[in-house]
């Protein structure tokens, strides 16, 4: 069945509809992978969006139960080229559309999806909705008008604390509070040979405190950060006690803690092809990313924050470091899934940080 994607701004792109009786409201947003389109659709960073991916070609190595990010799917959308439904890997174990069908994710393809990247690089990452081609102007207008989640932190965070055990002897105990985890960062840090012990977002101060940890990280997760002011607060509490490693929306948190500030970005940083230079080693790294909101420079002055990377493209902040305490944090993902690994030395670094090292 003929659909199309509706922009806030009244741009039209059409496509086809996998299920015909299907709708979505979200904010509409790009990524640049040519790869991992089921990471991508199972990361919670992208929770409340309508996510474009700008690679034509979708779908073509299936979808299998060990590429899942998280327990499921909050995207609201999906919007891509060609879909391929006949997947050939050896690790496929359903095609990408039995995959979408199952999880009940809208999708919208045969799309000209380089014309809405170029939109929205020009215009701005928007609000959007997916419809068939024939529903009416109020059904339309309707949608136009629902109000999109705020607190998206609370929808994609661990409802209970789970740990993932390590067999490594004398192995830390690093304490991740979830504010919208991917598996894969958890499956780094246990990597290292730590004991991980995830909690809900919400968690307290005192809380964390009591599971005794060598070292807390923050997680990534989606939205805007200046949304959770209590998560910043307790984050606040921990910061003479423990080791800190943030990443990502975990990054931004630790900035506003320490009395930095961030703005929303025009479209944001999603993709695995992100150059950031590393200031000390004058290095540059290719990162993956996905976030819309940044740390803002200015805002910087009179903190404890030095800044320690670099987006080459656009000069905005990609890390940072506490100028006393073992505290640091990188905007970027790096555990590479999908995306390239040339960052996973920070996961070393969190290990040496916590040894005071």
């Amino acid at each position: 069945m003929k659909g199309k994607l509706i922009l806030e701004d009244g741009s039209i792109y059409t496509g086809e509809l996998l299920c015909s009786d299907t709708t979505a409201v979200g904010e509409v947003v790009f990524t640049t992978t040519m790869t991992g389109y089921q990471e991508s659709l199972t990361d919670p960073s992208f929770c409340g969006q309508i996510l474009t991916m700008t690679y034509p070609l979708i779908g073509n190595y299936g979808a299998a139960a060990k590429f899942m990010q998280s327990r499921q799917s909050f995207v609201r959308g999906f919007v891509i080229g060609e879909l391929c439904d006949a997947p050939n890997n050896w690790q496929s174990e359903e095609s990408l559309t039995d995959f979408l069908t199952e999880h009940k994710i809208p999708c919208l393809y045969n799309v000209d999806t380089r014309a809405i990247t170029r939109h929205i690089r020009s215009a701005g990452a928007m609000k959007g909705v997916i419809v068939p081609a024939d529903l009416g102007e109020r059904e339309i207008a309707a949608l136009q008008t629902e109000e999109l989640p705020r607190n998206v932190v609370e929808i994609v965070t661990t409802p209970e604390v789970y740990t993932l055990e390590t067999e490594m002897p004398d192995a830390p105990h690093i304490v991740a509070m979830d504010f919208g985890v991917k598996r894969s960062i958890l499956h780094n840090i246990n990597r290292i040979g730590a004991k991980v012990t995830v909690v809900p977002a919400q968690t307290s101060a005192e809380e964390v405190l009591a599971l005794n940890p060598d070292g807390v990280f923050l997680s990534n997760g989606p939205g805007d950060p200046t949304d959770v002011p209590e998560i910043v607060e307790e984050i606040r509490k921990l910061a003479e006690k423990k080791p800190i490693f943030g990443i990502c929306l975990g990054h931004q948190l630790l900035a506003l803690a320490f009395g930095a500030k961030t703005y929303k970005m025009k479209f944001g940083h999603r993709g695995g092809n992100q150059p950031v230079k590393n200031l000390k080693m004058g290095k540059v790294h290719i990162s993956a990313q996905n976030h819309g909101y940044a740390v803002d420079p200015a805002s910087l002055s009179g903190t404890p924050l030095v800044v320690t990377h670099t987006n080459v493209n656009d000069d905005t902040i990609e890390g940072l470091r506490h100028t006393s305490l073992p505290i640091f944090s990188v905007q970027y993902h790096p555990e590479a899934a999908p995306g390239p690994d040339d960052n996973m030395y920070l996961f070393d670094e969190f290990w040496n940080l916590m040894k005071g090292e």
